[in-house]
């Protein structure tokens, strides 16, 4: 099982952090130890001073495929929930201005944290599905998969071309805008079409 992440996905959010927008999916991947046991805290890594949380859908893969057509996407993926895409900022942005790759920042253990699945086929609009995060009982950042600047189609597809995907394969999907950070003690609540899938506290 694989941790695919798509960066840069949003438009509000490219602005936020001054990046540049994609011409096509741009994405990097997490171990499968990035996975947070359900229930269980996260605890803050003592290698960074700046972690970062980055709310997601998250898709689940069904079907294995490679080189997948966008038109036939929508039979590989058939649940999804939300997730945290946690990132030490402070070693990524040392990482960017380096032009090392990402993965001390983002693929650590515990940094993909996510509720639990719901299957799109019971969304009431599966063309848009809104999602969110509360810190500490107020919301900081509130999506809908309408804004993706590439849908999950199209990022499948891409995707697709390069690695090969395989059931049990999970893909996060872009932050919106509204990124900020964690410390110890926060209290983190995820939602999907204003349902809480789960809470998490940072220790």
């Amino acid at each position: 099982m694989k941790i695919i992440c798509i960066g840069r996905n949003y438009l509000a959010h490219i602005k936020e952090l001054d990046n540049d927008l994609p011409k096509e999916p741009m994405f990097f991947m997490k171990p499968e130890t990035a996975l947070l046991p359900a229930g269980e805290p996260f605890p803050y890594p003592d290698f960074s001073k700046e972690v970062h949380y980055e709310t997601e859908l998250v898709l689940h893969i069904c079907k294995s495929g490679r080189n997948i057509a966008e038109s036939q996407a929508f039979e590989y993926y058939d649940a999804l929930t939300v997730g945290i895409d946690f990132t030490a900022r402070d070693l990524q942005s040392q990482c960017k201005a380096k032009g090392h790759p990402w993965e001390i920042a983002k693929a650590f253990d515990y940094s993909a944290p996510m509720g639990s699945f719901k299957k799109i086929s019971a969304l009431k609009n599966p063309s848009d599905i809104s999602f969110g995060m509360k810190l500490n009982g107020e919301w900081k950042q509130q999506g809908h998969s309408r804004d993706m600047i590439f849908s999950f189609d199209r990022i499948i597809s891409h995707v697709s071309c390069f690695v090969t995907l395989q059931e049990g394969d999970l893909v996060f999907t872009g932050t919106p805008q509204g990124v900020g950070e964690v410390h110890v003690g926060d209290v983190l609540e995820l939602f999907l079409e204003g349902e809480m899938v789960f809470g998490l506290e940072v220790v």
